[in-house]
Order: structure tokens, then C-alpha cells, then sequence
């Protein structure tokens, strides 16, 4: 599924006092693509990432997916929080299937398909309690796609857990990606997440938010983080980062 997101306005009204969030905001996904987006924190990328959720549709502009404009949210979109946000009474296999019976021999299949998909085989009958942080992550990533979600939408969902776990989980979602050709859209504050990630990466400007730069990450998978052409696309994005920082002290000071 395409995503496409048009003349994009957002702000807050609170105390009749308004605050701008995000400021024009244009760019197109394509069908399978994984793209990123970065930017200082507070410029608006959650926000963002929850408008094309169907999360919030109180904003100027449009936002589509595959043509359609947006009305609220659907299984077209699924959406993974920093925090798992697993039911704690429920097992693994269960929190999976959430709304949905496992005594349906096609939802039954389909879970295990992905239990195994995301590494959990063995776990399908542990609670939230018992697993790691890394594992309840996975088990929230598979009930999102158990759903066949045409846009998964991703919000720091690594943020909070430690660099190996961290590395390790960035990899089993390039796998699901691989595997599935679903549109990934995620949003993080970890650059060199950004680059081993994304086919390219979106980096916005301090509030109010808004594009400074799209950069294309011509790198095929699997990628190494030590390797020359990935240090050389780092550099490329740290520098855009850096000119945004320059531009906004410039601001700032009135100059």
C-alpha cells in the first residue's frame, strides 16, 4: 500500500493558547518500501506517525493510503507503541490472537505461523511476566501483523530497550519486511537505526515540524554498521541534522 501525505497541518489548542506542531508536511511512500523518520525530539514525528494511524484526524491537509483518504483508523494500519502494551492475563499465543479465537483453525494457523516468525516458539504459553522486554516487543509486533496490515506504522518501538536486544529485534523486522512487502513507516530518534533500516530517511526540523530532507539509503541488505558506504550515509544525515540545528540557533537569536 502507498501512503501519501499532502499540505500536512497540525496544532494544538489549549487555553486558547495555539501551538503549532507540524508545518507542511508532504511525502509519498511507495508500495514495500520501509522508510524512517528522524528528527530532534518534540518536532512532531509521534504525532505525525499517529495522523497516518487514523489516530487523530483533527488537522489541515491530506493524508491517503492507496488513494484513499483516511478516516480513522483500520486494519489497513498497523500500529506498534514504544511500549508493548500486552494484556499481562493473557499468554503469548492469546495477546497474539486478542480479539480474535484460537479455536478458529485459520486465526490458530496464522498465529503460529507467526509465533514462529518472530522467533517465539516455545513462549506460547508464557504471560507478559515472563518474558524480557525484547520478547514482549516481538509478541506485539506479531498481533499487529496477524491482521495482514498493508502499512505497519512503527513508533520507537526499540526506544527502551537495550543496544543488543535493540539490534537484535531491527533485524527480525527486516525479516518480516523481506518475508511480507508490507510499508513500513517508523519513527526514531537512533540514526543508525534510521540508515540500517530504510530504503530512505525522512529528517524533520524542531517544532513546528517540518521536512528539512529526504536522502535516499542506495545500501543492500544486510548492512554493516562498521562497513565505508554505511559510515558515508551517516555522515550525510548527521550533516543535514547539523544544518538544521544551525539554522534553528539562527533563528533563534533574532540574526
Amino acid at each position: 500500500m502507498s501512503v501519501s501525505v499532502s499540505s500536512v497541518h497540525k496544532a494544538f489548542i489549549k487555553q486558547q493558547r495555539k501551538t503549532q506542531v507540524l508545518l507542511d508536511i508532504n511525502f509519498q511512500v511507495k508500495q514495500g518500501e520501509f522508510v524512517t523518520i528522524i528528527g530532534p525530539s518534540g518536532c512532531g514525528k509521534s504525532t505525525l506517525l499517529k495522523l497516518i494511524a487514523g489516530l487523530d484526524n483533527e488537522y489541515e491537509g491530506a493524508i491517503k493510503i492507496n488513494n484513499q483518504e483516511i478516516a480513522g483508523p483500520s486494519i489497513k494500519q498497523g500500529f506498534i507503541f514504544q511500549e508493548h502494551r500486552l494484556f499481562p492475563w493473557l499468554t503469548v499465543e492469546k495477546n497474539i490472537a486478542a480479539d480474535l479465537s484460537l479455536k478458529n483453525p485459520v486465526v490458530r494457523k496464522r498465529v503460529d505461523e507467526l509465533i514462529e516468525i518472530v522467533r517465539l516458539k516455545g513462549f506460547e504459553k508464557a504471560y507478559p511476566k515472563e518474558l524480557s522486554g525484547g520478547m514482549s516487543q516481538r509478541v506485539a509486533i506479531a498481533r499487529a501483523l496477524l491482521r495482514d496490515p498493508e502499512v505497519m506504522l512503527l513508533d520507537e518501538p526499540f526506544g527502551a530497550l537495550d543496544a543488543f536486544t535493540r539490534t537484535h529485534l531491527q533485524d527480525v523486522l527486516l525479516e518480516i519486511w523481506q518475508q511480507k512487502k508490507t510499508t513500513m513507516i517508523l519513527v526514531t530518534h537512533d540514526l543508525d537505526e534510521s540508515i540500517y533500516l530504510a530504503d530512505r530517511v525522512v529528517i524533520m526540523s524542531a517544532r513546528p515540524g517540518q521536512i528539512s530532507n529526504i536522502i535516499p539509503i542506495d545500501l543492500p541488505h544486510p548492512r554493516k554498521r562498521a562497513g565505508q558506504s554505511f559510515q558515508e550515509f551517516r555522515q550525510k544525515v548527521l550533516s543535514e541534522f547539523e544544518k538544521v540545528d544551525e539554522l534553528q540557533l539562527i533563528e533563534g537569536s533574532g540574526i
